[in-house]
């Protein structure tokens, strides 16, 4: 399949490495720590930066919950790495179109991040949330990265290093580009 910028000229460069490749692959790794290594009860431990031991065992309403929630993570990956491949290959000469689908998955996405940074954020211990040099690797993923990814998406809807085929555009130079 012909990966270059003229086969999905909605998704260009940076953003094609980032929402194509490394936002899907981010959300497979707490699948992965969850089913394989570390396993669940190191997951369920780094939800909150603690120096507490690793619980020996969870009770089966947290394990069910966390099972749910990596299921989540797994949809969402699986869904831009699926959707967004299908959206190049299917509408290769259609710009337009390329970009009213990725913008709308975009949209969803980057409203999910907002809720996601809030509900960690609060989530929080007080003492912890200004303080992210206490940060773990799965605060900064949940918080700092998530955060990086809403800009990244918003950047991609103002046009930053990208051409414009729907958003922003009037209705005459959507019908000159599609």
């Amino acid at each position: 399949m012909n990966m270059s910028d003229s086969s999905f000229p909605a998704l260009p460069g940076i953003y094609r490495l980032v929402f194509l490749h490394l936002e899907p692959l981010s959300t497979f790794i707490p699948v992965l720590s969850v089913w394989i290594a570390p396993g669940i009860n190191w997951f369920y431990q780094e939800q909150i930066p603690s120096n507490a031991p690793i619980p020996i065992s969870l009770d089966d309403r947290t394990r069910m919950i966390i099972s749910q929630l990596v299921n989540c993570y797994l949809l969402l990956g699986l869904l831009s790495s699926i959707v967004f491949r299908a959206v190049r290959s299917t509408l290769p000469n259609n710009p337009s179109a390329q970009e009213r689908l990725i913008g709308a998955s975009l949209l969803a996405l980057a409203i999910a991040d907002v809720t996601h940074v809030l509900a960690t954020f609060f989530g929080l211990p007080e003492q912890l949330r200004y303080t992210p040099q206490n940060w773990n690797g799965m605060t900064h993923g949940n918080i700092t990265i998530t955060t990086l990814l809403f800009f990244t998406r918003v950047a991609w809807f103002l046009g930053i290093g990208r051409a414009r085929f729907y958003f922003g555009q009037t209705e005459n130079q959507r019908v000159k580009s599609s």
